[in-house]
């Protein structure tokens, strides 16, 4: 009889996989890796595994998010607003020498609940401003990269408030393993067969090229989102432009693409609880008009949002529409996380701010981006909309209506 394996053996094997599909390292290549303090002995392994595929160089940023706690809550206004420019030049030059990029999460999703949030926004805003060169060139795939996540205490809590702290943190890295399919005997072929799937989805769309797509759920939600002429689907697998294929999320269930900024219209009504800038927002509503949200709601964290929204003027626009089956591994933990990464992955979605450039054919060419009616801001903010009752059609250019999914199931 085979046992099962041991923690110590899926941590190793997770690390592994962010390696070998995530960030897809090759011979020769260059890691950097962003992570919490708790993550020392999982980054520890992936140093191992990058090493033993052949790495030249792993560099690792630890941080503390009580350091941000205490310079929202002792710090000066001068030093809220104060971001070293060697910050970004850093980040720019390790883009441009080529390093792949891995951030590891595992924040507490309420840390900065009682923070102003007026001191957050305007942080969030000057450090998006400080690196949104940097910003871009990684999105806009310049180098491989991926974001995965780690079970740590104050995540654990927050996730499941009735467990013992140690039963918690356990319970997490059980999600953890089972959506990223680490606790399978052979992670890397079961996510070669994943994205395979994915991009057979994301290739039967883009055949489509949909003039919009229209939700519709039994939560409220009824709103029609606007494709851009020559959109790309894209899910699963990317490939960077330095030529390697990686795998931008752990876990990943989604096929996404680019809104027109200036044609969605109607109600986008949360499904979940969104984490955004260390607060949780509940019960989002928002109408949208001509492409901008003009109403805007919420049943909790209404400031948070609202401040968000005013960012700039890309803000109240959209930048991603994803489609997400509710049936996804994620969604079928039947757990709320109160992170993105995985709260995006067990139901369809939409984001505001900032679209990816290749979601659109020529998007690498600024110009074109803005003509194909591509958003730009310095945020990119994906929120939850969709449910186990949720439709979805395809709507071509003449106004015919093809289904794509039914009670939140995929029917291509």
């Amino acid at each position: 009889m085979t046992s099962s394996p041991s923690f110590d053996e899926r941590l190793a094997r997770y690390a592994e996989l962010l390696v070998k599909v995530g960030v897809n390292l090759p011979a020769g290549g260059k890691l950097l890796v962003n992570a919490p303090l708790d993550a020392a002995p999982l980054v520890r392994l992936v140093a191992r595994a990058a090493y033993r595929a052949g790495a030249l160089d792993v560099r690792v940023n630890y941080h503390d998010e009580h350091l941000g706690l205490a310079l929202f809550e002792d710090g000066s206004d001068e030093a809220v607003g104060f971001l070293p420019a060697w910050v970004a030049e850093e980040a720019g030059h390790m883009v441009e020498d080529g390093y792949a990029r891995l951030a590891i999460r595992g924040d507490d999703p309420a840390l900065l609940r009682h923070v102003n949030p007026e001191r957050i926004a305007e942080r969030s805003k000057r450090t998006a401003q400080a690196m949104r060169e940097v910003s871009a060139a990684v999105s806009g795939f310049a180098v491989n990269w991926t974001v995965a996540a780690m079970s740590t205490p104050a995540w654990a809590r927050t996730v499941y408030p009735d467990l013992p702290e140690a039963q918690a943190v356990a319970r997490l890295w059980d999600d953890i393993f089972k959506v990223t399919r680490a606790d399978l005997p052979d992670p890397v072929a079961a996510w070669q067969e994943h994205v395979a799937a994915l991009a057979r989805r994301s290739a039967y769309l883009n055949a489509k090229q949909y003039a919009a797509v229209h939700l519709k759920s039994e939560l409220g939600t009824d709103l029609t989102v606007g494709l851009a002429e020559g959109h790309i689907w894209q899910g699963g697998a990317e490939e960077a432009k330095n030529g390697v294929v990686g795998v931008p999320n752990l876990p990943t269930d989604e096929v996404f693409t680019m809104p027109r900024r200036d044609r969605v219209e109607g109600w986008a009504v949360a499904s979940k609880p969104l984490s955004v800038r260390g607060q949780v927002v509940e019960g989002i509503r928002v109408r949208f008009e001509n492409g901008k949200a003009v109403e805007v709601s919420a049943e909790k964290g209404e400031d948070t949002l609202r401040k968000l929204i005013a960012t700039d003027e890309g803000a109240a626009h959209l930048g991603e529409i994803a489609l997400v089956a509710a049936s996804a591994p994620v969604a079928q933990t039947g757990t709320l996380f109160f992170n993105t990464l995985f709260d995006e992955n067990a139901a369809s979605h939409i984001a505001l701010g900032r679209c990816y450039a290749t979601n659109v054919q020529g998007g690498e060419d600024p110009e074109r981006l803005k003509a194909a009616g591509g958003n730009d801001s310095l945020i990119h903010v994906d929120w939850m909309i969709g449910t186990p009752g949720t439709d979805v059609d395809g709507v071509t250019a003449s106004g015919e209506r093809e289904a794509l999914m039914r009670g939140g199931e995929w029917v291509i």
